[in-house]
């Protein structure tokens, strides 16, 4: 004899949605979950990102800045600023003054030239054509005496004399002697970022300031360096200063003057604990949203006119792609299964309804039976 098995296909459907829409609703909690730790993974990913570029960018600078130092500690460049701050010192300050003064306005007329000559065939300037041939980051190579006249250089000075310049005060420092390092500098004619980086030189006995050696530094191979292998469409490494203004960028540079819309919400993420612990943040911006990781260069402490942050940001739809279309599966399986739900609950509310229908009598019916008990038989 078969065997045969029957059930309800109701009571099946109210085991299968009483069974699957739980699992739905912790589906959707897992695969919430998940997506937090994806995001928090490669928040810190982007973080670890930065944190390697902003210690790139400062071994590039202290690899140019003691290459420099080197040029500042050489015989020959020593012994050029010591010859003419002796040469200097037989004048009068009243008469050196007026000569410099003088040299500095016919500094780019035919005059000048004999001197500018007598600077670049000296043999501290053929050092200085010999460094930069070397290492070709640096653009120029200046090297000046206590007065800021230069005795050496790879180019004619643009100035004779710039004492009254920024960088000029910032390297003399009082007389005491200072490294001074500016901002970034961009040369339009040759569309060049640059550092201009001062040295000072001390006399090896008494220690005192005498001179400096001054540098202008390509800093485009640093950028090179920050958007090399970058996969993802959306994914960029940002250098911007401390006001937001961004330096580089993929297709910016800093003659644009741009600044980062990213860098309002990592400015205030710096403000707190555990923005700066977790480096890193989702900042909501017009576009989309974009998931960031930050991190200081460190530049500040030694450079104070270096306050620059590295910024490596992504879309947050290209960035966790992986588990977006994982939470949106779940929360569709959460709303077919609450439909399920509803459907069901419908379905009871109108088979009740129709099974008190039928047990209870109809009018008719009762005013019939009524009749035909009044009729005698």
């Amino acid at each position: 004899m078969p065997l045969e098995i029957r059930f309800s296909l109701v009571k099946v459907l109210i085991v299968l949605i009483v069974v699957l829409v739980p699992l739905n609703f912790i589906g959707l909690y897992l695969t919430t979950q998940c997506y937090n730790v994806v995001q928090q993974n490669t928040g810190t990913l982007f973080r670890n990102i930065a944190e390697n570029d902003a210690i790139a960018i400062y071994r590039f600078l202290n690899d140019r800045v003691t290459s420099i130092a080197e040029i500042a500690s050489q015989q020959v460049v020593i012994g050029a600023v010591q010859n003419s701050n002796q040469n200097w010192s037989r004048m009068r300050p009243e008469a050196r003054a007026s000569l410099i003064t003088e040299t500095e306005s016919n500094w780019n007329t035919q005059p000048a030239d004999a001197i500018a000559s007598g600077i670049l065939s000296s043999p501290a300037s053929a050092n200085l054509r010999q460094h930069r041939e070397l290492d070709i980051r640096f653009l120029k190579l200046l090297v000046m005496d206590a007065n800021g006249i230069p005795v050496a250089a790879t180019d004619k000075p643009v100035h004779y004399a710039p004492v009254d310049e920024a960088f000029w005060q910032g390297v003399l420092a009082d007389g005491k002697g200072a490294l001074y390092v500016t901002d970034i500098q961009y040369d339009r004619t040759n569309k060049t970022a640059y550092l201009d980086v001062g040295i000072p030189i001390f006399d090896e006995n008494s220690k005192r300031f005498i001179g400096a050696v001054r540098a202008f530094m390509d800093v485009s191979p640093l950028f090179t360096m920050l958007h090399r292998d970058r996969a993802g469409r959306t994914l960029a490494t940002v250098l911007v200063r401390e006001d937001g203004t961004v330096l580089s960028a993929p297709n910016v540079d800093a003659s644009l003057h741009m600044k980062s819309p990213e860098y309002n919400a990592v400015r205030d993420a710096l403000g707190t604990l555990q923005g700066r612990q977790a480096g890193y943040l989702l900042a909501t911006l017009p576009g989309g949203n974009r998931l960031v990781g930050f991190a200081d260069a460190g530049l500040s402490p030694t450079y104070p006119n270096l306050a620059w942050f590295v910024m490596v940001g992504q879309s947050e739809r290209e960035a966790l792609s992986s588990v977006r279309t994982l939470v949106y599966f779940a929360i569709f399986m959460v709303v077919v299964a609450l439909l399920m739900v509803s459907l069901l609950t419908a379905y009871f509310f109108l088979h009740r309804k129709q099974e008190i229908a039928d047990i209870e009598p109809s009018p008719q019916s009762v005013v019939k039976e009524e009749d035909e008990e009044l009729v005698p038989h």
